[in-house]
Order: C-alpha cells, then sequence, then structure tokens
C-alpha cells in the first residue's frame, strides 16, 4: 500500500510550476520511500504534469557505452508516461543512437516534446549516486552526460528534472557545477495517521486488528519509517499466523515485543547498510556507545566529545543521515529499531 505524501506532492507540485524552472532533488534516508513516491506522482501530480520515472541503478548506469545508457533512459521514460499517464511517446531504438548518441538522443527529444503538447514532463531520476559512480569509475564522460542534464533543464521548456537519492548535491560537487540552483524536497518519516493505515490497513481487507498500545509500540519503534514499520508488521504477522486460531486475529503488545528479534534478523541488510557504508568508523563507535545508553538514552554533546575527541565530523554527518537527533545539549537515537540493531554490537 503507498501512504499519504501528499504534502510532498503538492510541493513537488509548486516547485514544477515554478517560472524559474528549478532542478529538484528529493533527499532523505535509505527506503524511506523515496523509489515509492516517484512511481506513485501520477497519483499526486495533476493529468498535465507526466511523470517519466528512471532508475538509474542497473541497466541505465551499467551500459556499456553513451549509445546504452541513453536508451535505456530513453525506455524507461516512455514505460513510465505508458503506466503513469497512459502517454505513448515515440519510439527510440538502439541502432538509431551508435553513430552520434547525443544528438540523436536530443532530436528524440525533440519528437517526445510535440507528443507531451500542452503538458509537462517530470524527468525523474532515481539513485542519482549510482550514475555518479559509473562517472567516477570511467564509464561514461561527465561533461556529456551531466551537460546533457543541464542543456535539458536550460532549454527544454516542457521538462522538469527531479533527481532522488540519500546525498545532497553538495556532496558531489561534479553534479552541483552542473545543476545551479537546485531545490531540495525533503521525504522523512510518515504522520502518524499514515503511518497507522500502513499498519492497521496495509491492504483491503486486512484481517489483523491491532490493540490500541500494541500500534502505539509499532509507531514508538519506528518513528514511522515506512520501510520498518513494513519490516515490522510482517514479521507480527508471521507470529500471529504461527498461533492458535482464538488469538490469531488481534495483535497485543507482546506481540510486537516478540517480533522486534525477528525483524531485525530479517532486515539485517538495511541495517548493515548503515553501518558499513552511511557512517565511517567513528561514526560507528558513536552510534553503538549511544545504544548502550538503552532506549531513550541520551548522552550530552560534552560526554560525546570526551568520549571521541575526533567526533565533531561524524556527529554532524550522523545527523545528516538522520540517525541521530539533538536533543536539549545532547543526542540520541532517532529510531528505536536502529538504535536495538546497534546495541547489539553486530561486527
Amino acid at each position: 500500500m503507498f501512504a499519504g505524501r501528499t504534502d510532498i506532492g503538492t510541493r513537488i507540485e509548486q516547485l514544477i510550476l515554478d517560472r524559474r524552472r528549478p532542478p529538484l532533488l528529493l533527499y532523505g534516508q535509505r527506503r524511506m520511500g523515496k523509489t515509492s513516491l516517484l512511481n506513485n506522482l501520477g497519483r499526486l501530480l495533476p493529468s498535465n504534469i507526466i511523470p517519466m520515472f528512471v532508475d538509474l541503478q542497473g541497466p541505465v548506469s551499467s551500459a556499456s557505452d553513451s549509445a546504452g545508457f541513453l536508451y535505456n533512459i530513453a525506455r524507461s521514460m516512455t514505460n513510465s508516461a505508458k503506466r503513469q499517464s497512459a502517454l505513448t511517446l515515440p519510439s527510440l531504438d538502439r541502432e538509431t543512437l551508435q553513430d552520434d548518441p547525443f544528438t540523436r538522443f536530443d532530436e528524440w527529444l525533440d519528437k517526445v516534446e510535440a507528443a507531451l503538447q500542452e503538458n509537462i514532463a517530470l524527468l525523474a531520476l532515481d539513485e542519482f549516486e549510482a550514475l555518479d559512480d559509473a562517472i567516477r569509475k570511467g564509464r561514461f564522460d561527465e561533461q556529456d552526460v551531466l551537460g546533457m542534464l543541464r542543456h535539458l533543464i536550460q532549454h527544454r521548456t516542457r521538462f522538469k528534472v527531479m533527481l532522488a537519492g540519500s546525498h545532497t548535491i553538495e556532496e558531489f560537487q561534479r553534479w552541483a557545477s552542473y545543476l545551479i540552483n537546485v531545490q531540495v524536497v525533503h521525504i522523512s518519516y510518515l504522520k502518524q495517521p499514515e503511518a497507522r493505515q500502513l499498519i492497521e490497513q496495509p491492504v483491503e481487507d486486512f484481517t489483523l486488528r491491532y490493540e490500541a498500545d500494541a500500534s502505539d509500540r509499532v509507531l514508538q519503534l519506528t518513528r514511522c519509517h515506512p520501510f520498518l514499520i513494513q519490516l515490522l508488521c510482517a514479521e507480527i504477522v508471521a507470529l500471529k499466523n504461527e498461533q492458535d486460531p482464538s488469538i490469531r486475529r488481534l495483535a497485543n503488545l507482546a506481540d510486537v515485543e516478540a517480533a522486534i528479534s525477528a525483524a531485525l534478523s530479517v532486515g539485517s541488510f538495511f541495517f548493515a547498510d548503515i553501518q558499513n557504508n552511511q557512517v565511517d568508523p567513528v561514526g560507528l563507535a558513536i552510534l553503538q556507545f549511544l545504544a548502550a545508553q538503552g532506549e531513550g538514552g541520551i548522552v550530552s554533546r560534552e560526554t560525546i566529545l570526551q568520549e571521541f575527541p575526533n567526533g565533531y565530523d561524524a556527529v554532524g554527518l550522523l545527523l545528516q543521515r538522520e540517525l541521530i537527533e539533538e536533543v536539549g545539549d545532547g543526542y540520541c537515537f532517532q529510531v528505536e529499531l536502529m538504535r536495538c540493531w546497534f546495541a547489539r554490537g553486530v561486527r
């Protein structure tokens, strides 16, 4: 089930209609729902805005040459426009791109603009970090790829460009120099009513009911993080399915607590990505130190810097990644389920 996000849809619509035509960055934690949002933009935006979703991971960034790269972008745009808005775009085959890929792609965009008529295309490029990695490895030329994006933003008034990722543009300086005046749209935790709907009514005719304190505990453990809600609730369902039919249809507080360990194990790749790819060694040590303080534990800024004299920058990164937050003059975990993972002392 896709829940909520109407406020973000409204913000994106406002920026799309901005006459200055700024490029957009949809930014948020991993698994916060960026891709789900992009795949559902057709439901959130007016019908005259045509979302064209492109996942920059997989075939796009792993293409062997520029022709393959542009072909996969065009194919994704075509499929997305058809799926989300029932708009059929002109075809573009791989052979047409072979002799002069970027010129042929630009000519194809002329045809796309004609097909749009009075509509606006929102070119949504998900996981832009994957393309940055491909450029850094020399698979594609930076000037060709990012120059094309800049040209599209500046000269094609029927197109709006939105990147999506878990990093800011400032972390990728090559992008910042090509995409001036990027407007950030922050995607964060669900609102409580949206999160409660995801818990209690994830699909139509959902038969499991939650006692009030059980539902509240799921919110408390996940902080309304959509992926973590689904992770924990899936384990609650699995647990209930093993119980006697007389109690199977009602989840209580004990069921929620019993499902935590299984959720941490099943979601290990999500948590390990934070541990291995999103923090440095000092940041990891700080997270483990904070986790050891127990649920809701707050550690003062002074104590953190005493324990970790070189930890100032690491704390800043943890705040930016939305793993910890400031409370008064101290810090604590934003999400209790994440604290539970780091409290395990996983290496």
